[in-house]
C-alpha cells in the first residue's frame, strides 16, 4: 500500500489533530521492507553463511556471532522472544499506520459509512488471499487452514479500522488496555482440563488409562479441572481451538494464529494506529516525535518484560507481555527508521527496502506461489543448483547454500524493483 501524509484525516469523533502535507512517509515503507527482507531472503542467507562457516573447521564450542544470528532468525520454541518473533507483529503494528493514513482520507472525502465499506472490502479480500495463500481448495476438507499469518493481518485491521472509525483516543485506548487485561484474566483464572495437547503427553496419559490414543476422546474424559497454566497444549487459548476451530490446525491439536489470541492481536493492530497518529500530529516537531517512539517503545517493551513474571513472553498464544514487547520494539524501529529516512533525510541505503516495501503483498505470495526465490523449487536453485550447487560445497568451504541464497536475494530486488519503476503495485 503507497501512504502518502496528505491521505490522513482524523475520523469525526474528537481526535488529536492530523497534519495533511505531501511530503512521504517513506520511512515506513522502507522498514516494511526491512520487515519483509528477512522473510523473503535474508533468514536462508545468514543460514547459510553460519553452514560455511561451520564447515570451514571453526570450533562449534564457544560463543559464535553467525551461529546467535542464525538462532535469533528461529522462533522462541515456546516462551521468550527471538528476533524472528519480531517479523510477524511488527506488520500487524504497521496495519494500524496505515489504518490512520488511508482510512482518515476516506472519512474526509468520502464519510465514515464509505470507510467501513472499506474496511469490508479490504478485510474480506486479504482472508480470501490468505486462504488461497494456504492451499486454497487443493486439499478437501477437513484438510484445510482457515487461520494464518493474513489471515490475522485482515482480523486485526478489520476490528482496528472500525474501532478507528467509530471511536476517540480515550476511548481506544481503554479498549486496547481492557483487551490486554481481560486476555490475561481469561488465561489466568478460567478452568481448563487438566490435559497437554500434545503428541507425547497424550501417548502417555492414553497408555495411563489404558484406552487408544483418540486425543478427542481423552479430552473430553478428562474431568480434572486446573487454572494459570501457559504451557504448550495446555492454556485456554490452545483448548479453544482445538474444541472449536475447524479446519487443519497448524500445530496439529491447535493454531499459533488461533481463534482467543486474535484478541491480544488487535491491540498490536491499535498500538500502530496511536503511532500512526503521534506521526501526523502537528503539534509535535520531528524531533519530539523520534524521541516519543523511542522512549515510549523503551516503556512498552519494559513493561511487557516485568509482566512476562506472570504472564510469559509467548508469540504462539499472543500474550499480553508478548503484545508489550513486540509493540515496544517496533516503535522503537519505526522511530529509528523515522529519524534516519524521514527526518535525517538519508535515504540512498533505504532504496531496496522501499522497494520491497511498496510491493509487500506480491512478495509474499510470490514466495508461496512460484516457490521464491530461494528454496527447494526456487529460482536460484534452478539457475545454481545440481553440479553448481556441489562444486561451490566441495571447494570453498560449503558455500553452496551461500551462493543460493545471494542468488535469490539479488533476483528478489530485481524483482521488487521491476515493479516499482513501472509502478505496479498489488492494492486491495
Amino acid at each position: 500500500m503507497n501512504l502518502t501524509m496528505s491521505e490522513v484525516q482524523a475520523p469525526p469523533t474528537p481526535m488529536p489533530p492530523v497534519a495533511a502535507t505531501s511530503q512521504r512517509l517513506m520511512s515506513l515503507d522502507a522498514l516494511r521492507g526491512f520487515d519483509m527482507f528477512w522473510i523473503i531472503c535474508a533468514e536462508a542467507l545468514v543460514v547459510a553463511l553460519h553452514r560455511m562457516v561451520e564447515a570451514g573447521g571453526r570450533p562449534k564450542t564457544g560463543f559464535s556471532l553467525t551461529g546467535f544470528m542464525a538462532d535469533q532468525l528461529e522462533h522462541a520454541d515456546w516462551a521468550g522472544f527471538h528476533f524472528y518473533d519480531l517479523i510477524f507483529p511488527l506488520f500487524v503494528f504497521m496495519a494500524g499506520i496505515s489504518v490512520v493514513f488511508s482510512l482518515g482520507k476516506t472519512i474526509r472525502q468520502e464519510g465514515r459509512a464509505e470507510a467501513v465499506k472499506r474496511i469490508f472490502r479490504r478485510s474480506i479480500l486479504l482472508f480470501l488471499l490468505a486462504l488461497f495463500y494456504s492451499g486454497g481448495f487443493t486439499n478437501s476438507w477437513p484438510d484445510m487452514r482457515l487461520m494464518g499469518v493474513l489471515n490475522r493481518i485482515a482480523l486485526c485491521y478489520f476490528f482496528a479500522g472500525l474501532i478507528f472509525c467509530f471511536c476517540e483516543l480515550r476511548t481506544m485506548i481503554a479498549i486496547a488496555l481492557g483487551l490486554l487485561v481481560v486476555y490475561w484474566a481469561l488465561l489466568t483464572f478460567v478452568p481448563i482440563r487438566n490435559i497437554q495437547l500434545q503428541k507425547g503427553a497424550l501417548e502417555e496419559l492414553a497408555r495411563k488409562r489404558g484406552v487408544p490414543l483418540d486425543p478427542k476422546a481423552l479430552f473430553e474424559n478428562t474431568t480434572e479441572r486446573v487454572t494459570g497454566h501457559y504451557e504448550p497444549g495446555l492454556n485456554l487459548a490452545n483448548h479453544i481451538d482445538f474444541q472449536y476451530l475447524p479446519g487443519r490446525l497448524y500445530d496439529t491439536y491447535f493454531d499459533p494464529e488461533g481463534l482467543l489470541s486474535t484478541m491480544p492481536a488487535i491491540v498490536t493492530c491499535l498500538l500502530g494506529v496511536f503511532t500512526g497518529l503521534l506521526l501526523l500530529n502537528p503539534g509535535f516537531n520531528d524531533p519530539q516525535k523520534v524521541v516519543y517512539l523511542l522512549a515510549g517503545g523503551m516503556a512498552l517493551a519494559a513493561l511487557g518484560w516485568a509482566w512476562s513474571a506472570e504472564f510469559p513472553v509467548i508469540k504462539k498464544i499472543w500474550t499480553s507481555s508478548y503484545v508489550l514487547v513486540a509493540g515496544g520494539y517496533s516503535a522503537c524501529l519505526l522511530g529509528l527508521f523515522y529519524w534516519i529516512v524521514d527526518v535525517a533525510q538519508c535515504r540512498r541505503w533505504c532504496q531496496p527496502f522501499v522497494w520491497m516495501g511498496t510491493n509487500s503483498i506480491t512478495i509474499y505470495m510470490t514466495k508461496n506461489i512460484l516457490g521464491g526465490f530461494i528454496g527447494v523449487t526456487a529460482l536460484s536453485k534452478r539457475v545454481a543448483g545440481g553440479d553448481i550447487h556441489e562444486y561451490f560445497d566441495r571447494h570453498l568451504h560449503g558455500s553452496g547454500d551461500l551462493v543460493l541464497a545471494v542468488l535469490g536475494l539479488l533476483a528478489s530486488f530485481w524483482f521488487v524493483h521491476f515493479l516499482y519503476r513501472r509502478k505496479i503495485f498489488l492494492r486491495l
